[in-house]
């Protein structure tokens, strides 16, 4: 594909758009986070994932804390352009509770997903 053909993403007017990273080996769901144009661009330049934290609002690389970073292997977009997916190779966890996916419970509250780390030894309080 030329440069030409690159797709424009479509941020939403808060300047961000939906990432999911999807585990590149087994195709398992890891996490849905949020990307803002530098996110994306960082992204692209490291090929480690990048995010934006609403809740702390700012950009974010996945794993500067805990090393359970993402490699991403390539990067898609649907067909409205407003979502993004991350196919990575996951070092570790890739939820902040422990857990290797973020989607590691059911919606009746049963925990289907295995915890690999203890946040308590990786995250300050």
């Amino acid at each position: 594909m030329s440069e030409a053909d690159a797709v424009d993403v479509e941020f939403e007017p808060d300047g961000l758009v939906p990432a999911v990273a999807q585990d590149a080996e087994t195709g398992e769901v890891l996490m849905l986070a949020y990307v803002n144009r530098e996110a994306l661009a960082r992204t692209r330049e490291t090929g480690e994932a990048h995010y934006y934290s609403r809740s702390r609002e700012e950009l974010w690389h996945k794993g500067a804390t805990s090393g359970h970073t993402q490699t991403v292997k390539e990067v898609r977009v649907d067909c409205d352009a407003d979502a993004l997916l991350y196919v990575v190779e996951q070092a570790g966890g890739a939820c902040h509770t422990g857990h290797h996916s973020c989607f590691h419970r059911t919606l009746e509250g049963e925990t289907v997903g295995k915890r690999v780390f203890d946040p308590a030894e990786v995250y300050e309080d």
